[in-house]
C-alpha cells in the first residue's frame, strides 16, 4: 500500500545517490512500487541507459549533468509543464521550453538541447515519477559528433552540479504550489515553438503549420497554410526547414 504522503516535505528527501545506473527513472519507478514518499530523490552520476520520449537515449558523459527522478504523490496533471517552467527557473533567461518536453536555447534560426523531461507513473495508484536530464556541466566537444550539433549545455563546473539541483528542487517545489493556470501562463511565456513553422506526423501523414501555444491542456495549437485549426497531443513535432 503506498506510504501517505507527509505535510510539508520538502523535495530530494529521502535520496538514493548511484554511482552508475540505466536510468534515475527505472530505479525511481521501483520505489513508487514499494512505497516510497513523496519527494523520493534518485540521482546518478551516469546512466548507461537514460531514456527520453518515444524510446530515445540519453547521452552524457559520466559525473558532467544533472541527472535525477522524484516520486511524486497526487501529483498535478501538467507536470511536465510545470517542471519545464521549473528547469527554465534554474537554467536562466535564454532558457526556453520546445513542446511538449525539452528545454532549448535559440542558436540563430535553430534550437539546441538543454535538457529533457520523462514522466512516468500510475495516475490509478497516486504516484508519478519526474525524470530530468540538464546538461549542467557538459563541455559540447566530449559528446558524439552528431551531438555536438544539436546539444547546449550551463557550461558549469562539476561542483555546482550540486547546487544547481538544490536550486532546481526549490523551484519544482514552487511550481507545485502554483495554481495550474499560473503554469499554463508561465509555459506560454517561455515557447520555442510559438509563430514558428513546425511539422508532424498524423494519421494522413506529414503534415505543417505554425505553433500558436498551448491550450489549457497542454496540447500544442497549430495552424495550417489553409488556416485550419488544430491541436496535437501526442508525437514529435520540428521545425520546418530550421524555421
Amino acid at each position: 500500500m503506498p506510504i501517505a504522503r507527509p505535510q510539508q516535505i520538502a523535495l530530494g528527501h529521502p535520496r538514493v545517490h548511484l554511482r552508475s545506473t540505466t536510468s534515475t527513472n527505472d530505479r525511481a519507478r521501483e520505489l513508487a512500487i514499494a512505497g516510497a514518499p513523496h519527494g523520493t530523490l534518485v540521482t546518478a552520476a551516469e546512466q548507461t541507459a537514460g531514456r527520453g520520449r518515444m524510446g530515445r537515449s540519453w547521452t552524457a558523459p559520466p559525473a558532467s549533468s544533472l541527472l535525477m527522478s522524484l516520486v511524486l504523490r497526487d501529483a498535478p496533471v501538467p507536470l511536465s509543464l510545470l517542471a519545464a517552467v521549473a528547469v527554465c527557473d534554474v537554467a536562466g533567461p535564454e532558457a526556453r521550453v520546445k513542446w511538449p518536453n525539452d528545454i532549448v536555447v535559440e542558436d540563430g534560426p535553430a534550437l539546441r538541447k538543454l535538457a529533457g523531461i520523462l514522466t512516468e507513473g500510475r495516475p490509478q495508484e497516486g504516484w508519478a515519477v519526474l525524470g530530468i536530464g540538464l546538461n549542467a556541466a557538459v563541455r559540447l566537444q566530449d559528446l558524439p559528433p552528431e551531438l555536438q550539433r544539436t546539444a547546449a549545455t550551463l557550461g558549469l563546473p562539476l561542483a555546482a552540479i550540486e547546487p544547481t539541483l538544490a536550486n532546481l528542487l526549490e523551484a519544482l517545489e514552487r511550481r507545485l504550489a502554483d495554481p495550474v493556470q499560473m503554469t499554463l501562463d508561465s509555459w506560454r511565456e517561455l515557447d520555442a515553438l510559438h509563430g514558428r513553422e513546425v511539422s508532424w506526423m498524423d494519421g494522413s501523414g506529414h503534415e505543417q503549420g505554425q505553433g500558436q501555444g498551448i491550450d489549457d491542456s497542454g496540447r500544442l495549437i497549430v495552424t495550417t497554410a489553409t488556416g485550419a485549426r488544430a491541436t496535437l497531443d501526442a508525437g514529435e513535432v520540428q521545425l520546418s526547414q530550421g524555421r
